[in-house]
């Protein structure tokens, strides 16, 4: 049955997405069977694996609506072991149209069980804001997989988020456990760097990866081409940072 992560962020910009893409990946090109959930409405998940928002016919929407047929949502990329279940146009109304709906805040851990015997992992990217669409994942979800960017601001971010995954853990999801805090546009050289590393490992002893993420233009660059970075530029920095990451979370699942 597969593990499911949700990658979350307060804050838009720190590298969500570009972890979400590439430690799923990673993970399928490590031979595993992974799907990726783009629940964005920017859809910058499913643009960076090659498919066009504007062009899918079933999307997260559709497992949010509760539509028939969703067999067919996940789609197979172009790269191993991957595939995507893509974000859509519809997507950006979806948080106005679920008000109303019976157990709105479970809809996509619904939508997500019949997909849990396919894979090994499932990934699920959330937009950068703590609405009903990244309650609907956190509902569903084992695990919650950090990004922060070692800046002043990422501690208040943490904390807010922390609060929040607390409460959803309290009244819907008694299982939800953190998975762990990667450090995103990493830059050693600054003490602020150095000081944020510090508190947030004395705030999540034993949850901060001892692998970053650099900044990387090769990294930026990667999503404009559709292609995750293991295969848009393999030898770079970035790649072995994502490939070193995604070894060291799956080494803490045995």
């Amino acid at each position: 049955m597969a593990k499911i992560l949700a990658v979350v962020t307060q804050k838009g910009g720190v590298g969500k997405t570009t972890t979400a893409v590439n430690i799923a990946s990673v993970m399928g090109e490590m031979g595993k069977k992974v799907l990726l959930v783009d629940i964005d409405p920017q859809g910058n998940a499913t643009s960076g694996v090659g498919l066009d928002k504007r062009k899918v016919k079933l999307s997260t929407y559709d497992l949010l609506a509760g539509a028939d047929g969703i067999d067919g949502a996940a789609v197979k990329t172009a790269f191993a072991g991957l595939s995507i279940v893509p974000s859509s146009m519809s997507l950006a109304g979806a948080e106005i149209e679920m008000v109303d709906m019976p157990h709105r805040e479970s809809r996509l851990k619904a939508a997500l069980a019949p997909f849990r015997e396919q894979y090994d992992y499932i990934l699920i990217d959330c937009p950068p804001a703590l609405g009903l669409l990244t309650l609907n994942a956190l509902v569903a979800a084992d695990t919650v997989l950090l990004p922060v960017q070692p800046e002043f601001y990422a501690l208040e971010g943490l904390s807010q988020l922390i609060a929040t995954v607390r409460q959803v853990k309290r009244v819907y999801n008694p299982t939800l456990e953190l998975e762990g805090v990667v450090f995103t546009m990493y830059d050693g050289r600054t003490n602020l760097t150095q000081q944020v590393v510090a508190e947030v490992k004395k705030f999540f002893p034993r949850k901060v990866y001892a692998n970053v993420i650099p900044r990387s233009v090769r990294l930026a660059e990667a999503p404009g081409f559709g292609r995750p970075i293991n295969y848009y530029d393999k030898a770079s920095k970035g790649a072995k940072a994502y490939r070193a990451l995604t070894e060291e979370i799956l080494e803490r699942q045995i």
